[in-house]
């Protein structure tokens, strides 16, 4: 890995991971699966299980083990819409676990959203912190800290009357301001018609550049308290995160979680901003609930049943949450068996697909020149509603694919 792979620092522009051209992987949901596998310590996968939706698997090793999972989301593509998790009760929200909203709402995607109070969720409805519209129906406003009397004031974490990004019913994306003459928070400044919006602890990165608050007394600044100050950030801590952008041309949601669990030790925010900017191209982005609350799900396409794309920690149904943002979009056409990798012992590679997948053979390649691709050889096993093999790697790029072989009479 370079060693200048990426580099700590809350203002630094250029905090990124390296991403190394011999460790991208790529999966195509056409009749042609294709997965590119490199060296054990570093590497991508790269699936487009839907319409419009790529998904980035991916893994770094330096300055720390970390997993990340990325979702771009192209806001031009038919059948792409979104929803926030709409209103309930005496106070915003009924708290779920993601993986609940998204089977809920027979959704393709679901990533956590908003902080929120009272922590933990004990069943009952719960207030999320900061701004949130569900289809255009406003039911929480730009927020003070702390967000009431009686409430706890996170205020070395969350500014006062963070910024909100706004999906309006036309897929365009924007940063919502409060509007300083508004008694009761509920109006913006940006002339924006009002979709799915969403608060989160802080705007991590604007117009393209890492914009991680400071602290310090006055509008836009954190509270030193709870041994929280400019020289030990809550910022700072490395974590698991959840974070949301909008790509430079506004053609792109990009939904980022980085896990602190399965040997992922978790990124500091900075470096989820300086990802978003350098490596997705992203102009501006949210810091959202992370830690215990950092969940990313999926709608299987062959199944259709909901399941974890990040690893969700000490909840292994996920925590229940404030908020969630489902994401809707088409299957892909013609479908096919998809292909995928888990984690596997070092100098292995395990690959799964679904069946039934008759007429279906794993095949590998050094490049992706047609004649040098051969059968894999080797009986998957068959578990369930997949099959799986276990490979040996010889430490060497290879790529992998399904390809259809039709029956010979």
């Amino acid at each position: 890995m370079n060693s200048d792979a990426f580099h700590f620092g809350r203002g630094d522009s250029r905090a990124s991971l390296f991403r190394s051209p011999s460790s991208a992987l790529l999966v195509l949901a056409l009749s042609t699966a294709w997965i590119l596998a490199g060296n054990a310590d570093a590497g991508q996968l790269v699936t487009q299980p839907f319409r419009g939706v790529t998904l980035i698997h991916r893994t770094e090793v330096f300055p720390r083990p970390v997993t990340m999972n990325v979702a771009i989301i192209d806001l031009q593509a038919d059948g792409i819409r979104f929803k926030l998790t709409p209103p309930h009760g005496t106070r915003d929200t009924f708290p779920q676990t993601t993986l609940e909203y998204l089977n809920q709402e027979n959704a393709q995607l679901a990533v956590n959203c908003h902080f929120y109070l009272p922590f933990p969720a004990a069943g009952a409805d719960v207030n999320v912190v900061g701004f949130a519209a569900s289809e255009g129906v406003l039911y929480s406003p730009f927020e003070p800290q702390p967000i009431a009397p009686g409430f706890l004031d996170q205020s070395y974490a969350i500014l006062p009357r963070a910024p909100a990004m706004n999906i309006d019913p036309f897929n365009r994306v924007s940063i919502l301001h409060p509007d300083p003459d508004s008694a009761d928070g509920r109006a913006w400044l940006e002339p924006a018609a009002l979709g799915n919006a969403f608060s989160g602890s802080a705007q991590i990165v604007t117009r393209g550049a890492i914009s991680i608050p400071q602290y310090g007394v006055g509008l836009g600044m954190l509270t030193p308290r709870n041994g929280y100050s400019e020289s030990l950030s809550w910022y700072d801590f490395v974590n698991a995160r959840t974070a949301v952008g909008v790509s430079r041309d506004g053609r792109a949601l990009v939904l980022m979680t980085v896990d602190n669990v399965g040997g992922s030790w978790g990124m500091t925010v900075g470096e989820v901003a300086g990802v978003l900017v350098n490596d997705y191209d992203v102009v501006d982005a949210l810091n959202l609930d992370g830690d215990g609350s950092t969940t990313f799900v999926m709608q299987d396409p062959d199944s259709l049943q909901g399941v974890f794309v990040n690893s969700p920690g000490e909840w292994p149904a996920g925590r229940s949450v404030g908020s969630n943002l489902a994401v809707f979009a088409l299957p892909i056409l013609p479908p096919g068996p998809a292909l995928f990798v888990s984690p596997a012992p070092p100098g292995c590679v395990w690959l799964s697909w679904s069946t039934p997948s008759e007429g279906w053979e794993l095949q590998s390649s050094p490049d992706l020149q047609g004649w040098h691709w051969a059968s894999v050889g080797g009986q998957p096993k068959a578990l369930g509603d997949h099959r799986e093999i276990l490979l040996p790697t010889s430490g060497l790029s290879c790529f992998y694919r399904l390809a259809f072989v039709p029956p010979r009479h």
